[in-house]
């Protein structure tokens, strides 16, 4: 998406940065350095930083018990050497300062240049160390060999689990060691499904994906993937693939982490939002997620999702592992320690709290497996010619074939109304009339929409779109549907028939009609469903051997809604102009009318 928000594009990273200190009291701003106003002097610093545009990171992770500086450059721009040094001496009288780094270029020559030049200045001292952390696993190892991994999410956990310890009081050495530790054990893999947009630069049609296509292997900096994809594959495939790719130990190019497979690797799980993927795919990315590890024998141990290292607005995400160690992990023979580097010490750190705003809330404890509970099972009797009977379709073949046709077209006229929809109203209508026609199809499919009574045929189409469809239309519907089974059992019995013939059906009709006006203030002409549906039923009930009469007005009711003034329905809030402009009908009305076409079509047939 090529439109952003801003003051101008050279602002905006500093005024974004003045926003979040505005935000926290207990942090500050200093250039674009962000920094807690009074950090303890007994412990060690955290200090990161990089390019913008990966929020929350950097500077959101800055809080007790996690960073205690971050430094940020431009969109995608390292910050300059300077400036890391002036965050330095801000550190300078803490227990020594750790640099954490993603492995960018940019990033480990400036921020490295900063260290050198304090080593330079502070000799005899070892207070400054730097980790560069790369957990990418998507890059072959002969492609990088040279450059290495590129730094991505995990990088964050790296932040969380050394940023905990270094609260606790622990020395420099204790806190690299155990940055260290994860850093080694951390691999990521991302996909996009377009890549992202930086502000204030052209971007050509040849930068963006196709419609059917996603990028596997996407970086943090808009670089391309290593492939790309089409037509996307389903959430189980790509999740398959990411995890394979980071778990696995016969890929020369991609091992990177030391998995065993051999059901007592033990992980924590991160499922990283790059930005603007909504969260109801995010959710289900986790979910596919769980399921694999689980059948991999893959112990979950923790397990966050959010949004913790984007690429601006990219429609993406990434899964990062972090393999929890099995035995305690020795420390150098340059220092000794009280503290036992194990799976626990990690745990315990990547638990503890902190006041950094951008760090998800997540579960202290390990995830379970969801169980969905399953609605009590009731025994259905069968069915019997006892207890009361509705009418029997004149023709249960004829009855069967035009509701199966009416299906078929509202189906197909699934991207004509959802273009209608987005254009005049919220752009679901579309898919929320396709999901019930493909309901009801499956119930028929299993012999549930009954050819010999026409009410429990209703009552059933009745309950399906109720399930399937949802929202104000599914209700509308779901009401319709049920008012017309238990208007034609009425219509039957006020003119003693055992059949559905045509005067039933538009007696029931217009009982079912009326039924749903006490649902909805919505009355011809409303530029809603209601136009074509009453037009229909009402000439119908006037005249019921002349079907082709009926559709004649329902369909002038549909279009007559490209130029009637909404007063009912989502389109009542959309701009008058815009609709003026569009001269598209309503997409509610098209459904119906789409649904009469099926029938007909079927009737032309028999004549």
């Amino acid at each position: 998406m090529p439109k952003h928000i801003t003051n101008s594009t050279k602002s905006l990273v500093s005024e974004a940065l003045a926003g979040l200190a505005y935000l926290n009291p207990k942090l500050a701003l200093t250039d674009t350095t962000v920094h807690l106003r009074e950090p303890n002097k007994s412990n060690v610093s955290l200090l990161c930083g990089g390019g913008a545009g990966h929020e929350p990171a950097h500077a959101a992770f800055v809080g007790d018990g996690m960073l205690t500086a971050a430094v940020s450059g431009q969109i995608f721009a390292s910050p300059n050497a300077q400036q890391v040094e002036e965050a330095l001496k801000k550190l300078s009288f803490t227990k020594g300062t750790l640099i954490i780094v993603k492995n960018y270029t940019g990033d480990v020559l400036q921020f490295g240049l900063a260290k050198e030049r304090w080593a330079a200045t502070h000799l005899g001292e070892d207070s400054v160390r730097l980790l560069v952390v790369g957990d990418d696993v998507s890059v072959p190892r002969s492609q990088g060999k040279l450059t290495g991994r590129r730094g991505l999410a995990a990088t964050t956990i790296v932040y969380k689990i050394a940023g905990a310890l270094a609260a606790k009081g622990a020395s420099l050495d204790e806190v690299e060691h155990i940055a260290k530790i994860v850093a080694n054990n951390a691999g990521t893999f991302g996909i996009g499904l377009e890549h992202c947009h930086v502000p204030g630069t052209e971007q050509s049609a040849e930068d963006y994906l196709k419609a059917d296509e996603i990028e596997v292997g996407m970086g943090i900096h808009n670089e391309p993937g290593i492939r790309k994809v089409s037509p996307i594959p389903s959430t189980e495939k790509i999740v398959d693939e990411l995890l394979t790719a980071i778990t696995s130990t016969e890929d020369e190019e991609r091992s990177f982490v030391p998995f065993k497979n051999d059901g007592k690797d033990e992980v924590i799980l991160m499922v990283n939002n790059l930005g603007g993927l909504p969260e109801l795919e995010l959710a289900g990315v986790v979910n596919e997620a769980a399921k694999w590890l689980k059948r991999k024998h893959i112990n979950v141990e923790r397990a966050i999702a959010g949004s913790f290292m984007s690429s601006l607005n990219l429609p993406g995400f990434s899964i990062s592992l972090v393999l929890l160690p099995r035995e305690p992990v020795a420390t150098s023979a340059t220092f000794s320690s009280k503290l036992t580097f194990d799976k626990e010490l990690l745990i315990d750190c990547f638990d503890a709290p902190t006041e950094a705003p951008g760090w998800r809330w997540s579960f202290k404890g390990r995830p379970e497996e969801v169980k969905v509970e399953e609605k009590e099972k009731v025994e259905k009797k069968e069915e019997s010619d006892e207890g009361v009977k509705g009418p029997a379709p004149t023709d249960p073949k004829l009855f069967l074939s035009a509701l199966s046709q009416a299906l078929k077209l509202i189906i197909a006229a699934e991207p004509e109304i959802t273009r209608y929809d987005t254009l005049a109203g919220d752009g679901d209508a579309g898919l929320t009339l396709k999901s019930g026609a493909e309901g009801v199809e499956a119930r028929m499919a299993s012999n549930g929409v009954s050819d010999k009574d026409v009410v429990k045929a209703m009552v059933a189409i009745g309950e399906v779109v109720e399930k399937e469809m949802g929202g104000t239309s599914g209700g509308l519907y779901s009401i319709f549907f049920s008012a017309l089974a238990k208007g034609l059992l009425e219509a039957a019995k006020e003119k003693g028939e055992e059949k559905a013939t045509a005067e039933v059906w538009a007696r029931g009709l217009e009982l079912a009609l009326n039924t749903l006006y006490r649902y909805t203030l919505a009355r011809p002409p409303s530029r809603t469903l209601i136009d074509p549906l009453a037009s229909f039923i009402l000439t119908f009930q006037s005249d019921p051997n002349n079907f082709n009469s009926a559709f004649e007005a329902a369909r002038d009711a549909a279009e007559a809604t490209r130029n009637i003034e909404a007063t009912a329905g989502r389109a009542a809030y959309v701009d008058k102009k815009k609709l003026e402009e569009a001269e598209v009908p309503d997409a509610g009305a098209w459904g119906v009318l789409k649904a009469l076409e099926g029938i007909k079509k079927v009737l032309d047939e028999q004549e």
